[in-house]
């Protein structure tokens, strides 16, 4: 058997079982080739308890130009610069968000693309406006048992649809103040809503999802089944060819707009689904979140049903947003930590992590900017967090909310009515002055 000895000497030199060349011309030729490697002849290449090398004594210049083959791997390079931004951990603005329902299942918070917020609490839905920090409320339902369960704005911010415990799916004219349309038919209240352009898609608490074409009488033009339980979570693909949905059963579906069969139906959550997001960067790349007995978040390719990585978070997830500005997304929190993350993707190392309130978070929206994050608890506090601040020039909505004092206030507008119960009506349009639990408006409204 051969022994340690003579295997490091084969290993030394690449003639293998041959003996070392003795004539001039195969040694300088031996030589050339090491100093062209780098490898000093005189020392071992391989070795047990071999120290570590050292340049000294060494053909310096061979050195760098064995390590200088590669540009991308001297100090220079800009592929290894490490650019760390700032990201701040305390919110820019808190207001008060009396009357929001604690119930994860439901979708009560949107942002416009015209910079309004709606949010629903309890039997109204309120418009903020960003740009001049002014508040209304749009409608109320008066219904004993009835009350908002989700909103949702069209992609041109001039209508909002508004999901009501009684089933009912309306779209409102935010501008004039008027309901457009009603689409009566879901035997329960209807939690999500997603738009793709004409046609609402609307969630329902029996599992069905209903699609709505809003420019047609019979509006109904298709039924999605697959669902065994709720529905909480809905989103469109940006290019409107496939709806994603997830459920209180556990359940992901990724259905072709032109079926009414799921195209993949993924089982890997083990509590409910209601963080639904798509990749604005990568169309098919889509991103689910599961509830307190899952905390973890799946990222699926949509084009082939795979699943590419999976993220294990410490808490419930209550909601994905990516950044337009960065390779990120945000990810919320319930129980027990209540807090944002912002991870990198698709390396998904966090870039920071904030306790953002006193309980579970149970809705997030993206203003058109792309910069600040909404969040709105069930501590009934609504925060603002600049988390994906542009790093290049500001652009036209940015210029706006930093007109307005990135938020503002909301504007010194005193709103007083009578009580939401007193609304004989059942369904208002512009009702300036509801209470909400014996609260008016104007404490909604107020500025911490």
């Amino acid at each position: 058997m051969m022994n340690v000895q003579a295997k490091l000497d084969l290993a030394r030199h690449p003639s293998i079982g041959t003996p070392e060349p003795t004539d001039e011309a195969s040694i300088a030729y031996s030589h050339q080739i090491a100093e062209a490697c780098g490898i000093d002849l005189d020392s071992r290449m391989l070795a047990f308890t071999a120290e570590p090398p050292s340049l000294e004594g060494r053909d310096s210049s061979a050195m760098r130009k064995l390590y200088s083959r590669y540009p991308s791997f001297t100090r220079s390079s800009s592929n290894l610069t490490l650019k760390r931004r700032t990201i701040l951990t305390s919110p820019e603005k808190v207001l008060d968000a009396p009357g929001l329902k604690d119930d994860y299942y439901l979708n009560l918070m949107d942002w416009s693309c015209s910079n309004m917020i709606a949010i629903g609490l309890d039997k109204s839905v309120f418009l903020w406006d960003a740009e001049t920090g002014n508040a209304e409320c749009l409608m109320s339902v008066t219904g004993n048992t009835d009350a908002i369960a989700s909103v949702s704005w069209a992609y041109d911010g001039h209508y909002l649809a508004v999901g009501t415990f009684d089933g009912d799916t309306q779209i409102w004219d935010v501008e004039a103040k008027t309901k457009v349309r009603s689409m009566t038919g879901h035997i329960a209240r209807v939690g999500v809503l997603a738009w793709d352009k004409h046609i609402l898609s609307s969630g329902c608490r029996d599992g069905s999802i209903w699609n709505h074409d809003v420019r047609v009488q019979n509006h109904k033009i298709a039924e999605l089944l697959n669902h065994t339980n709720e529905v909480c979570g809905m989103a469109w693909r940006s290019d409107g060819q496939q709806l994603a949905s997830g459920g209180n059963d556990n359940v992901v579906n990724i259905w072709d707009a032109r079926s009414t069969e799921p195209k993949y139906t993924k089982t890997n959550h083990s509590a409910a689904v209601k963080a639904v997001a798509w990749c604005p960067w990568q169309a098919s790349l889509l991103a689910t979140g599961g509830g307190t007995q899952d905390k973890q978040i799946h990222f699926w390719n949509s084009t082939t049903g795979a699943r590419i990585h999976t993220l294990n978070t410490p808490s419930q997830v209550t909601s994905i947003v990516f950044s337009t500005e960065y390779r990120e997304f945000m990810s919320s929190h319930g129980h027990p930590d209540n807090n944002i993350t912002v991870y990198g993707y698709p390396s998904l190392t966090k870039v920071a992590n904030i306790i953002a309130h006193d309980s579970r978070i149970l809705h997030t929206a993206l203003s058109p900017d792309g910069q600040t994050v909404a969040t709105v608890s069930s501590d009934e506090n609504l925060k603002f967090w600049k988390l994906f601040e542009k790093s290049k020039k500001e652009g036209k909505v940015a210029r706006r909310l930093a007109k307005s004092g990135s938020f503002g206030g909301f504007g010194g507008r005193g709103f007083h009515g009578q009580d939401d119960d007193d609304d004989s009506s059942g369904i208002s349009g512009g009702v300036h002055g509801a209470t909400i639990r014996g609260k008016t408006i104007s404490s909604m409204t107020s500025i911490r």
